[in-house]
């Protein structure tokens, strides 16, 4: 791949990291203990009554679903960095061929090829 290419890439990948740990940390928090795991923090809405208490387990419930997304588009985010430091990026982990630029600039991220993702 052309460096130039890979350049836009990685900044583009960096932007989408920090934009999704910014978006993360609006309601979670990084975990301590285990870097690049985030823990959803339990929403407390004013008032004392069980209508209030269901309505913050929904929400946890909401935040713990978008949390595992996020934490899944970072992971596939650092993977494709990783592969651009080893120079194994944009190459299909199903069939070891090349991924298209153009599938790269929608989904800079992408572990197939569009022929093995269907």
């Amino acid at each position: 791949m052309e460096k130039e290419f890979l350049k836009k890439i990685q900044e583009s990948l960096e932007q989408r990291k920090e934009t999704i740990r910014k978006e993360l940390g609006g309601f979670a928090n990084e975990s301590p203990e285990t870097k690049k795991d985030w823990n959803a923090r339990y929403p407390q809405f004013e008032g004392s009554g069980l209508e209030d208490e269901a309505d913050e387990v929904e929400e946890y419930e909401s935040l713990l679903s978008i949390e595992k997304t996020l934490e899944k588009k970072l992971k596939d985010i650092d993977a494709a960095l990783e592969k651009i430091q080893k120079n194994s990026y944009g190459l299909c982990e199903k069939c070891g061929k090349e991924i298209s630029k153009e599938r790269l600039e929608v989904c800079p991220e992408a572990k197939w090829c569009s022929d093995c993702i269907q």
